[in-house]
């Protein structure tokens, strides 16, 4: 039996939640993106005390580290780190990008593209097969009518917040999947349960956001 908390505060949707093995025990959610700081801790306190758990009962900490916005993800990842060296727990970190891939894996499409919104007609983006393993590695790119070529040959399915900015050369192509589903809370808990048991951990003293680029500040240092 494993007992994980999780964490998400990198896109617009931020929440927390405890499972058990691929139970989730309890669980909060917060809509509004400039509020995930202040609504991290409490709802971290209000979830163990819903599960009737403390966090010494933990077994691992999950995060979802990237790419996604900086601010969140420094957040969410400050917060972890700390309970994870407190509590002497290990600490699990994803990929917002896979975690998005996640629920259509082994589906009818050929590939599984994940997409998330970078600002302007920038999104950060990798492309998985079938299995997840991954076919595109994790990248930023402009998106343009030229972009995924793939889909001559290939039925790709397209999900994520940055599906908005997709052309119409793209969207009506008939080898494009653009599903409804998106990414929550159970996705999390399966893909960190397979690292728990894997023994999959991240190294707590070097472990920084995955922001998908470099960042950059116009303040004179």
């Amino acid at each position: 039996m494993s007992m994980i908390l999780h964490i998400h505060t990198g896109l617009e949707k931020a929440y927390v939640a405890v499972s058990k093995d691929l139970e989730c025990l309890s669980y909060r959610a917060n809509e509004f993106q400039k509020d995930h700081g202040s609504f991290l801790q409490p709802a971290i306190q209000d979830i163990i005390l819903e599960a009737k758990s403390t966090l010494h009962d933990l077994d691992a900490i999950s995060v979802m580290n990237g790419p996604g916005s900086y601010t969140g993800l420094r957040v969410g990842l400050s917060a972890a780190k700390g309970l994870c060296y407190a509590l002497k727990k290990p600490l699990i970190c994803l990929s917002t990008l896979e975690w998005l891939a996640w629920p259509f894996k082994n589906k009818e499409a050929d590939l599984i593209c994940s997409l998330i919104d970078a600002r302007r007609m920038e999104v950060f983006t990798a492309m998985y097969q079938k299995d997840m393993s991954v076919y595109i590695p994790e990248h930023p790119e402009i998106i343009d009518e030229n972009s995924f070529s793939e889909i001559k040959d290939n039925r790709i399915l397209f999900t994520g917040n940055g599906r908005n900015k997709l052309p119409k050369q793209i969207t009506l192509h008939k080898n494009v999947l653009l599903p409804d589903h998106i990414s929550d809370i159970q996705e999390q808990i399966e893909m960190t349960l397979k690292r728990f048991t894997e023994g999959k951990f991240n190294e707590l003293a070097y472990t920084e956001p995955n922001y998908g680029k470099a960042f950059y500040t116009t303040a004179k240092v």
